[in-house]
């Protein structure tokens, strides 16, 4: 260990030692954002930065699991990202299928997708099912894996979800319209039965939510963290949780 490293891991467990675990968000957004960029800084490919950026994944979720967080989404795959050429939207949905494989495989975390399965490879929809069925008894993590996400996506399939749910019932469209309610719509979200995010870390350096949880987010703290995904440190965690314990949520009032 060299001096830097001596350094840095003093000044994480100080800042550790300084959290309020009753101040900790219960459930976290992240925006796993900057993998190219930090593959092109290091000399890599974008396949390399996807890898290592789905490598931090399991960092992250040790970190909230020592920290007493409940949810974790996190965001892997954007419904924009399909607009990606083939030959790197390829080996990014390999990569991310081996991701959820591993979540699942590790026994502690409760694996939950959230996105549009119609939207996804075969191959990628089976790995998804098979991971939230296998870990859906685990009393661990939520584990949110946004795949094929996009906020707006998300409100309209809740919606249609809901008119088809009344449709079935044989509601009609003024009885509906009696009903409906943020209460019903939120019912029918990809993170029903959810807490909201109470907290959405964006890295990267990029100050935009990119449609990320729309609906959830509208009461949410951000933070905004400089360094790319894959350069994610634990230091860098905390000091998102101090910055949120720091914060007055007024929700309004």
């Amino acid at each position: 260990m060299n001096f830097r490293d001596l350094v840095y891991r003093l000044y994480a467990r100080r800042v550790e030692g300084r959290l309020d675990h009753d101040q900790v968000p219960k459930h976290i957004g992240v925006i796993l954002d900057g993998n190219r960029r930090w593959a092109k800084a290091s000399g890599g490919s974008a396949v390399q930065g996807h890898q290592a950026g789905a490598d931090k994944i399991s960092e992250l979720l040790g970190w909230c699991d020592e920290t007493d967080v409940e949810v974790v989404t996190l965001w892997m795959l954007s419904t924009d990202n399909f607009d990606r050429p083939e030959h790197e939207l390829k080996p990014l949905l390999g990569i991310i299928e081996n991701t959820v494989r591993n979540l699942a495989a590790d026994g502690r975390w409760r694996v939950h997708h959230v996105g549009t399965l119609d939207l996804l490879p075969p191959e990628t929809q089976t790995v998804l099912k098979e991971a939230q069925e296998a870990t859906s008894g685990i009393d661990g993590i939520i584990v949110n894996v946004a795949v094929g996400y996009g906020g707006r996506q998300e409100i309209a399939d809740a919606v249609r979800s809901l008119l088809l749910e009344h449709a079935e019932k044989g509601t009609s469209f003024e009885e509906l319209a009696e009903v409906v309610s943020t209460d019903l719509i939120s019912e029918h979200l990809y993170t029903r039965g959810q807490p909201d995010p109470d907290l959405v870390i964006r890295t990267s350096g990029e100050q935009r939510l990119s449609g990320f949880m729309l609906w959830q987010s509208a009461h949410s703290e951000y933070y905004f963290c400089e360094v790319f995904w894959p350069a994610f440190r634990k230091v860098d965690f905390l000091r998102a949780l101090r910055d949120y314990a720091a914060r007055h949520r007024r929700y309004g009032a």
